[in-house]
């Protein structure tokens, strides 16, 4: 029988079978908590899909002032390393913050956001700071990605 040993993951020793991006300890390009487009996965059609990593926050207060969408797009979120808390909307032709719905994500769950969806970073729950994967087409944060911030009456606290 022949062995082989296994040897520690390193872009020099693994560029021919393919790429990696570590998740947890984020570096490289970034807007602000948002590490996008580090890892990308070629689809049929023009624009790859793309895993990108997000460090999230513990608060005190979990409060919703702004929300996102995407018009042409779904998103993936997949909590790494805590639970997290999201909050979502339905998708409309206007804001509706009224409908706002949060929920508890458990670390390891994979959850798929619809075209429309509002949203936005979710909370982290158990560690002052997590990190979550989100994939998206390709620079969708900068193509499709549309930004509110809801009035102070509209704003939402979510509660555990």
């Amino acid at each position: 029988m022949r062995t082989v040993k296994a040897k520690e993951l390193t872009k020099e020793n693994f560029c021919e079978y393919g790429s990696f991006y570590n998740l947890v300890d984020l570096k490289g390009n970034n807007l602000g908590d948002f590490y996008p487009d580090h890892l990308k996965n070629p689809v049929s059609g023009d624009v790859p899909i793309t895993f990108s990593g997000l460090n999230v926050h513990k608060v005190d207060r979990m409060i919703v002032d702004t929300v996102e969408y995407h018009n042409h797009t779904g998103e993936i979120l997949l909590p790494l390393d805590t639970d997290v808390v999201i909050h979502v909307a339905p998708p409309s032709n206007k804001m509706v913050p009224e409908a706002t719905e949060a929920f508890i994500v458990r670390k390891g769950t994979v959850v798929r956001l619809d075209v429309g969806v509002f949203h936005l970073a979710p909370f982290s729950i158990e560690k002052e700071e997590g990190h979550v994967m989100v994939s998206l087409p390709e620079r969708t944060y900068f193509n499709d990605c549309v930004v509110l911030n809801y009035e102070e009456k509209d704003q939402i606290e979510i509660v555990l």
